[in-house]
């Protein structure tokens, strides 16, 4: 690969047009995800390099380091997992190279059948999100990802920019309606005019838009939604027709039984995410891949629909 992130483009997912017919694009990211769930297991992988990791790693944090990361991450979890989330922070932190880092990432996971979902965690207004979306979503993308994390606190509908371009290319859009830590509660637990809560109505807002695209289908619009706080009490996530992203297993407390007991009216559309616990076994990719299918399997049959 030569050449910085404008040189890089993720194929893997689709095909040159044809003289004869136009080339098919991906099937939708949800149909993707639950066959990388049956076959591999519902975990995903994250991949947060951070500075402490690489010293601990003894690859240096430097953008040298984040490459050899790089590297034993792809060796770890192909065939391990169908599912990896690399955290865009800690690859930005190292300026281009880092950005080139995680395009190289992202196209070899995708290149060898490992679906990619982006913790990017963007979210603005207007052509700024046409530009996120432009980024990310879609084969002409500088890093064209299979799914991407939004926050919606300027506005669910400021997103569709985003939507949008994920529907138009089989992607994936998983949006912020409760995350793993404490802090958050304050404002995704607040109640709008005495009624439903900010993350209730989020996940309203969610399987109104997943029944107008999809139809009746598991839609392409997802919510990150931690199990540390426990289920939901007031609400059944069942009605929400999308995936559900599950941070914070391991190092931020939840268990595998939390997820299970979070989500057991809808266990067969989550993706619990484990990220530190999991590198914790590094850098050893024979290790990575052990703990990694250990917890896969655990998780697998704690979720079983």
């Amino acid at each position: 690969m030569t050449g910085i992130v404008g040189d890089v483009r993720t194929t893997a997912l689709s095909t040159p047009p044809s003289r004869s017919a136009p080339a098919a694009g991906p099937a939708p990211f949800a149909d993707r995800a639950v066959a990388a769930m049956a076959e591999l297991g519902p975990l995903v992988f994250g991949l947060d390099p951070s500075g402490e990791l690489l010293v601990e790693w003894e690859l240096s944090d430097t953008a040298d380091g984040l490459e050899r990361f790089v590297d034993i991450a792809v060796d770890a979890v192909v065939g391990s997992v169908g599912i990896v989330k690399p955290q865009a922070a800690f690859y930005e932190r190292h300026g281009w190279q880092g950005i080139r880092s995680l395009a190289r990432l992202v196209e070899t996971c995708r290149r060898e059948g490992v679906l990619v979902l982006l913790d990017a965690k963007r979210g603005d207004v207007g052509s700024t999100n046409e530009a996120y979306a432009e980024a990310y979503l879609g084969p002409e993308a500088a890093i064209a990802v299979d799914a991407i994390t939004i926050t919606p606190y300027l506005g669910l509908a400021a997103m569709q920019p985003i939507l949008d371009r994920a529907v138009a290319n089989g992607a994936g859009v998983f949006i912020v309606t409760r995350s793993s830590n404490t802090e958050g509660r304050s404002i995704q637990g607040a109640r709008q005019q005495g009624t439903t809560t900010v993350e209730h109505q989020l996940v309203l807002d969610i399987a109104a838009e997943n029944d107008r695209v999809a139809r009746g289908r598991v839609g392409p619009v997802g919510a990150v939604f931690g199990p540390t706080h426990g289920p939901p009490t007031e609400f059944d996530l069942s009605s929400m027709n999308g995936l559900f992203l599950a941070p914070g297993v391991g190092v931020q407390g939840a268990t595998p039984a939390d997820v299970a007991a979070c989500f057991s009216s809808c266990p067969g559309r989550v993706l619990p995410s484990a990220s530190r616990s999991l590198l914790s076994a590094g850098p050893d990719p024979s290790r990575l891949r052990d703990a990694a299918r250990i917890l896969a399997s655990e998780l697998q049959g704690l979720l079983a629909p």
